[in-house]
């Protein structure tokens, strides 16, 4: 692994600024690979590069480590091990898109990366390879809404973390009024890899017809919990057997949720399905940020539902009627014994319809699913 200057670290970013390496060819590179944004979004990387830099400078760099959605913790894991790949990433963005500042926006409950990357970009800026744009490390202070684009921003900018009416999107109004690249970290810790190996090695890891790598952060009933590197488009079942030594002793594979609190649940009949972008959407469900949790038949989905729903509740930032008093009410309405399915349905309709927001228009992914795949628990 490279991680050190000595061991040939930022050589990708310094053949980038000396020439080395042609700005097309590295656009198509990305484009050619396939990569979509791993923060949950999924929007294409390389159009993204191409719409930013054909904004008017100057031009700033977001980047989103808050990694709030229960279950994600791929991010940290990389962070933890290889902090230098995430920084060359970020550094091969900002010359692309022709970016002057970054500012990278991490959970504050990661310390020791904190003081990973505290090192690491005082270590750059003491003795760069080359023109090295401003870098600003913001702490996170545990909103889970701070996770939104542009609720982040605005909390970078000082302001209560509360998303943006959109358009205009962050791409021409980020950070302080400029025209903004916002990337998820795993997303730039895939860069130099893809540009080094080319488009097609990563293009060819998938399966069942899905393109790329992702990496699951698999919890719940499982032998091996923890971050998996898979193909794009495997199974749960695929995932459980292949790469998490299967169930517990006295576990039965119940259900899973394929992309963290709001991603929806199904049940293990339909473990089947390839999980990756585009593919669970037709369920009422969304692969998200990659966090699978596996329930067993020691678990209820009706429970798993419930307790989500309290926590959108406590994490709603308020400023939408459809999403602060919806996720309250339907908190209330899921304790009763009989679910009332009419009334819950309606009133998700409302969230998905009028919220500002993703969180209050996936809050009730997790209500519909279990109305419609697990009738015998309401």
């Amino acid at each position: 692994m490279r991680n050190t200057r000595e061991a040939g670290g930022y050589a990708l970013w310094a053949g980038c600024l000396a020439g080395k390496r042609d700005l097309e060819g590295v656009l198509k590179t990305m484009e050619d690979a396939g990569l979509r944004g791993l923060g949950g979004a999924g929007f294409p990387t390389g159009r993204k590069w191409r719409i930013v830099r054909a904004e008017a400078g100057p031009r700033y760099m977001a980047v989103n480590i808050d990694e709030g959605e229960p279950g994600t913790f791929k991010d940290r894991h990389y962070l933890e091990r290889d902090p230098h790949r995430f920084l060359e990433g970020t550094l091969v963005a900002a010359w692309a898109t022709g970016v002057e500042k970054i500012w990278i926006y991490l959970r504050d409950e990661y310390h020791a990366c904190r003081e990973a990357l505290e090192k690491e970009i005082a270590a750059l800026q003491a003795d760069p390879p080359g023109p090295l744009p401003e870098i600003h490390l913001r702490r996170g202070a545990g909103a889970y809404i701070c996770g939104e684009e542009s609720a982040m921003i605005e909390s970078i900018e000082g302001k209560r973390g509360m998303p943006r009416l959109r358009p205009p999107y962050v791409a021409q109004v980020g950070v302080f009024g400029r025209p903004t690249l916002e990337h998820n970290f795993e997303t730039l810790y895939w860069v130099r890899e893809i540009l080094e190996k080319g488009a097609e090695w990563f293009a060819s890891q998938g399966r069942n017809d899905r393109k790329g790598l992702r990496s699951f952060s698999v919890s719940g009933r499982v032998n091996r919990p923890g971050v998996h590197l898979a193909p794009a488009g495997i199974t749960v079942k695929e995932l459980i057997a292949e790469h998490c030594g299967g169930m517990l002793e006295g576990h039965e594979f119940y259900a899973y949720l394929p992309g963290g609190a709001s991603g929806g649940i199904l049940p293990a009949a339909m473990g089947d399905i390839p999980l990756d972008f585009d593919t669970l959407q037709p369920y009422g469900c969304f692969i998200g940020s990659a966090a699978v949790i596996v329930l067993s038949n020691h678990d209820k989905a009706k429970d798993a539902a419930r307790n989500m729903m309290r926590f959108f509740e406590d994490e709603s930032c308020g400023q939408c009627t459809p999403c602060r008093v919806g996720t309250a009410k339907a908190a209330k309405l899921m304790e009763a014994p009989k679910w009332d399915a009419a009334l819950l349905d309606e009133l998700s309709q409302a969230m998905a319809d009028a919220s500002i927001c993703g969180l209050g228009q996936a809050a009730q992914n997790p209500i519909r699913c279990v109305i419609r795949y697990f009738q015998r628990e309401v």
